[in-house]
Formats: C-alpha cells, sequence, structure tokens
C-alpha cells in the first residue's frame, strides 16, 4: 500500500539503503574535495587530522590502506602546507602528523561544500537529526567508543 511503512526491515535492505546513502555522501565529498584541488584520499587525510594528531602507522590502519601509500599522501599534502610532520611527544622515533592553520582552513572548506549532504540534512526535522545521530553513533561507534569499552 502506497505511504505504509514497513513494520520489519531485513538486514540486507538495511545494507543497501546504507551502500546508497554513503555512495551520494562519497560522491558528493569527492566532488568538495576535487573544488580544493585534493584527491578523495588526501581529503579524508585531512578530515581524520581534524581530530588531532595522528602516526603514519595509525593513518595507515584508520583509513585502511598501505603505510607507503599514507607517506605518499602525506608528502603531497606537506607540499602544499597543509600538514607538518614532527616528531611525537611520548617517541621521538614516530613522526606525527599534524594539520597547519591552512589545512585546517582547506577541510573545513570542503566539509562546508558538501553542499548535497546539507541540503539532504537540512531539510530533517530536529528530532530525526537527533535520531539519525544517535543511531549512527550505535551503528558505527568512534574507535574506543564501542561495544564493551569504558569510553
Amino acid at each position: 500500500m502506497p505511504g505504509t511503512r514497513p513494520t520489519a526491515v531485513s538486514n540486507l535492505t538495511l545494507v543497501d539503503a546504507i551502500w546508497d546513502a554513503l555512495a551520494g555522501f562519497y560522491g558528493d565529498f569527492t566532488s568538495a574535495a576535487a573544488d580544493e584541488g585534493l584527491t578523495s584520499s588526501q581529503a579524508k587525510t585531512l578530515t581524520v587530522l581534524r581530530r588531532g594528531p595522528a602516526s603514519m602507522r595509525s593513518l595507515a590502519t584508520t583509513l585502511h590502506c598501505d603505510a607507503s601509500n599514507v607517506t605518499g599522501i602525506i608528502d603531497r599534502l606537506e607540499a602544499r602546507a597543509l600538514v607538518r610532520r614532527e616528531p611525537s611527544p611520548t617517541d621521538r622515533r614516530v613522526k606525527n602528523v599534524v594539520l597547519t592553520d591552512e589545512g585546517t582552513r582547506t577541510v573545513e572548506t570542503v566539509r562546508t561544500g558538501m553542499l548535497a549532504t546539507h541540503t539532504a540534512l537540512d531539510s530533517l526535522p530536529d528530532a530525526d537529526r537527533v535520531a539519525l545521530h544517535d543511531l549512527l553513533e550505535r551503528l558505527f561507534p568512534a574507535p574506543g567508543h564501542g561495544p564493551g569499552t569504558s569510553a
């Protein structure tokens, strides 16, 4: 019946809906990154670094790529003065990658440039925005914030 909401949805249907949503989000992100002269991998790296400095190894883990690939990404971002490498305060053998002020401005420009995503989110009533936020946090908790952690 048109307009009737299902009382149950299968995992496969949910996976399809998540896939479609992420494809739209990723396309919007990639387009906004390109507007700033960045590849999606470079923009993802800047997005990760918004949360704070990260070692090259942790970036490789977070980005699900080989350490040598991260080195190339960071080299290109460093050449544009968007990031800098600095010794870890806890282990001088480790180099952390840190956003520069220009890197911070650039990643924020990418994020605000995701017009399709912002338009879609702006269309949600406050209660739906809160519910979406809560569901996303439950489904995809940040590292260290999932079930069985004390964070």
